[in-house]
């Protein structure tokens, strides 16, 4: 008889002849997997993830296309919903983790075997447990979407995304694939070929659940987190039923939090200079520049008229919208 593990493997296989393929960024082909282009190592752990995840009623998820500001959401909304626990000061975690050590991909923590040490890990994990994940709204698993937990989604102009997502995946691309050149990328990203895209189908997902349902669904844009923290941190606060009191305020607890959270912080923690996280992916990796508007320094005009026509075609009617011009 078959063990588990072979049977997996060899449904797995079988799954994979059967779906459509194109060539990929950071890995090798991505596959048209539930109408998302995924890497053939994430379907395993999309799949245990919609079959095994049990949701709790406070649970937090903190969802995003790749490149659009994760990290600091996910640093954000951990400090926000942990503030009673840590305090601002030595003792916070995010001074000793990775944000994506403390607030873990879902879809990751199901990307291996042993399911159950998978659960008995997520059961014993102390609540408000906060998770991320990039998997697109329609795809996230029905526990999830049938419970009472909440979503936060942050998107970011496709201009800056793109060039955030090109060059971070020429970093963690197997030494055996070539880089992308960036108008041969670009062509991709437009056609939505990459990963957990189309970019506008991710967006959109999470878009028209925030519209149908905002006590469950809050979506945020990068740049408007950027230019108001203040604001948005404390909206972030009132989503999950925890807002900041008056004298919290008065203390400063606020700002603390942004200046505890912020990239350059961050950035300049030993803990997040060297070492892996998640796919063994390198923790320098994940802090970049963080600016709005960065992608002129990129942008041909051939490749400005081709994404912004892109961009006008797949969020027409939608509502939702953002600056093209520098």
């Amino acid at each position: 008889m078959a063990s588990t593990e072979g049977l997996q493997a060899f449904e797995e296989e079988n799954l994979l002849l059967s779906l459509p393929k194109e060539r990929g960024w950071a890995a090798r082909y991505f596959y048209l997997y539930q109408d998302f282009w995924c890497p053939s190592t994430h379907i395993q752990g999309v799949n245990n993830f919609q079959k095994h995840f049990q949701a709790k009623h406070s649970d937090v998820l903190v969802a995003s296309f790749p490149k659009s500001g994760t990290t600091w959401l996910k640093a954000l909304t951990f400090s926000i919903v942990n503030r009673q626990h840590f305090s601002s000061s030595e003792n916070h975690p995010l001074l000793t983790s990775n944000p994506h050590e403390l607030v873990p991909f879902l879809e990751f923590i199901f990307h291996a075997d042993n399911i159950q040490d998978k659960l008995s890990y997520l059961s014993n994990m102390s609540e408000p447990r906060v998770f991320g994940t990039h998997v697109p709204f329609p795809s996230l698993s029905n526990s999830v979407k049938d419970s009472n937990c909440k979503i936060i989604y942050i998107c970011r102009n496709p201009f800056d995304n793109f060039v955030s997502c090109w060059t971070f995946f020429n970093k963690i691309k197997s030494n055996s694939l070539p880089g992308v050149k960036i108008e041969e990328a670009l062509e991709k990203y437009c056609k939505g070929i990459i990963g957990f895209g189309p970019t506008w189908d991710n967006m959109l997902g999470y878009w028209k659940e925030s519209i149908a349902s905002p006590n469950k669904v809050l979506f945020l844009k990068y740049e408007e987190l950027k230019e108001d923290t203040h604001f948005y941190v404390k909206r972030v606060a009132e989503f999950l039923d925890c807002p900041f009191t008056e004298e919290e305020e008065s203390n400063g607890d606020i700002e603390n939090i942004i200046k505890l959270c912020s990239l350059e912080r961050m950035k300049n923690l030993e803990v997040n200079k060297s070492g892996t996280v998640d796919r063994n992916i390198e923790k320098k990796y994940y802090f970049r520049k963080g600016e709005v508007g960065d992608w002129v320094n990129y942008f041909s005009p051939a490749m400005t008229e081709k994404l912004s026509k892109t961009m006008e075609e797949k969020l027409s009617g939608s509502g939702l919208s953002f600056k093209t011009c520098s």
